[in-house]
C-alpha cells in the first residue's frame, strides 16, 4: 500500500508544470508506514523543501510534516509544520511561519497539493 502512495506523489508531482525538477525520496518503513523527504525546485528558482511521515493506518494518514518554502536567495517565503511549540495557537499544534520565522500564524494543516497549488499562486502573482 505504502508503494502506491509513493507513486502518487510522483504522479502528483508531473501534473504541475511549474516544477522545474524535483528531488524525492522513499523510505519504506513499512506496508503502511513511509517516510518521505523531498526538495522541489520552481520556475523562478525557488526551492520547497518538505518532509511528510505516512501511516495509511491512521485517519490523519501524515501525522508529521514540513514544508518549507524559500526563494531563490534561501529567503524564508513561509514554512507549515506542525511542532508543539506554539500551544496558545487556535489551530494547536499546526502554524504557518509567514515570512520570516518569527511571523506565526495559525494555519490549517496543509497537504503537499495545496502548498504546491499555493506556490503556483505566488509564482503567477
Amino acid at each position: 500500500m505504502i508503494e502506491a502512495h509513493f507513486q502518487a506523489i510522483l504522479e502528483l508531482l508531473a501534473a504541475f508544470p511549474f516544477i522545474s525538477t524535483s528531488d524525492v525520496t522513499f523510505d519504506k518503513r513499512s506496508s503502511y508506514i513511509g517516510f518521505i523527504r523531498g526538495d522541489l525546485y520552481f520556475s523562478d528558482e525557488s526551492l520547497l523543501h518538505f518532509r511528510e511521515l505516512v501511516d495509511l493506518r491512521q485517519a490523519d494518514a501524515c501525522p508529521m510534516y514540513v514544508y518549507h518554502y524559500q526563494r531563490a536567495d534561501g529567503s524564508l517565503v513561509f514554512r507549515y509544520d506542525g511542532t508543539t511549540h506554539f500551544p496558545d495557537l487556535s489551530k494547536y499544534p499546526h502554524h504557518k511561519h509567514d515570512g520570516d520565522e518569527a511571523n506565526v500564524i495559525p494555519a490549517e494543516k496543509p497537504t503537499l497539493v495545496k502548498v504546491i497549488e499555493e506556490i503556483g499562486a505566488l509564482l503567477n502573482g
